[in-house]
């Protein structure tokens, strides 16, 4: 059972993320302070960090390249409510391998989660069709070898349709499957696919009159 060491000092945050990957079979341990953070490490090996940067106690950004040095096999995974470009890779250059900006997706967090494992177990998930490339696990897309900043509903909106090229899918399916339980209206998939479209290229995505969207495998560079 892989092990995940939560350092968050919101109680509340700390619940959510721990309901999510216990139910997902992970084992969680918690820690709200720098200091119960080292206390929890010197004990236990964990598979995975999820890291708030700014606690009670000081920054964790000073941390990680200690960390990063005694234990290079854990994955460090930044939640921050920092959110700019320059928060992103400071924190991947200091040793993080991954950045989740707050508010954030639990089941984002579970995905990432579970993308980085497989990812250090070589079993990675990635579609191609020509320049645009889509890290299945990572949320991460390429195009022409260039990151991608997509949000975690655009992402999840184009990896269902990219995975399943040959189908279209109806509003409702679409909201079925990225929302699932949320109330929200239809309209909230054409905003998505509207931006998507502005980000990756508009011909990556065709609407098929009366009925949805759907992939094309022919699109063509934004």
């Amino acid at each position: 059972m892989f092990r995940i060491l939560i350092v968050e000092d919101d109680a509340g945050i700390r619940e959510i993320l721990k309901k999510y990957l216990v139910a997902e079979g992970f084992e969680i341990e918690e820690a709200g302070t720098l200091y119960e953070m080292r206390e929890k490490i010197s004990q236990k090996s964990f598979d995975v960090v999820l890291l708030d940067i700014m606690l009670p106690d000081g920054y964790a950004t000073s941390e990680i390249p200690e960390f990063r040095v005694e234990f290079p096999e854990t994955g460090i995974i930044i939640i921050s409510a920092r959110d700019t470009d320059m928060d992103r890779i400071f924190g991947i250059e200091l040793g993080a391998d991954d950045y989740i900006v707050k508010p954030f997706n639990p089941r984002e967090v579970v995905a990432r989660v579970k993308a980085f494992i497989r990812r250090t177990r070589g079993e990675s998930e990635v579609i191609r069709f020509r320049e645009l490339e889509i890290y299945c696990d990572e949320y991460l897309v390429k195009l022409n070898g260039k990151k991608v900043d997509l949000t975690g509903k655009e992402f999840e909106i184009l990896r269902l349709l990219a995975k399943n090229s040959n189908r279209v899918f109806s509003r409702d399916e679409i909201l079925d499957k990225i929302w699932k339980d949320e109330f929200i209206s239809d309209r909230v998939v054409d905003v998505h696919i509207s931006s998507l479209r502005n980000k990756i290229g508009k011909d990556w995505i065709i609407t098929v009159r009366g009925i949805g969207y759907k992939f094309s495998t022919k699109g063509t560079i934004k």
